[in-house]
């Protein structure tokens, strides 16, 4: 059955891209991406179910690429988890006004990142479910 949701993880960073498809990849489908550019570029043509994004990017940052992906048409309302850094504290904030599921620092743990994914998840299918 190939039912699992679709993940998008946006980083410019090599190795966090394959930690993040190494530890979701036996429960969800993952696509990897190491631009923000290259984000919305996959985002004009698929609509995955949840999107991990890097605030520390260059050129585009995350938070540049994630007021972008507020403007797409049919693709505002993905939820979004932002990856930062302990220096991040204010882009955080920032983002948090956009509207983010959550946020993780790095480094994290497969486990933790499993888990805020899953409770993501679990607020989105309560707010779609009604009264």
């Amino acid at each position: 059955k190939n039912s699992k949701k679709r993940i998008l993880a946006v980083d410019d960073t090599a190795v966090i891209l394959t930690r993040i498809a190494n530890t979701l990849r036996d429960d969800y489908e993952v696509i990897t991406v190491n631009s923000g550019v290259r984000a919305l570029k996959y985002l004009e043509q698929e609509k995955p179910d949840l999107i991990l994004l890097d605030i520390q990017m260059a050129p585009k940052d995350g938070i540049e690429t994630l007021q972008d992906i507020r403007k797409m048409k049919d693709r505002a309302d993905i939820p979004v988890i932002m990856l930062t850094g302990v220096e991040d504290r204010d882009s955080v904030l920032a983002s948090a006004k956009l509207g983010i599921g959550d946020y993780i620092l790095k480094p994290f743990s497969s486990e933790d990142l499993l888990e805020r994914i899953q409770r993501v998840f679990e607020q989105e299918a309560q707010k779609h479910a009604g009264p």
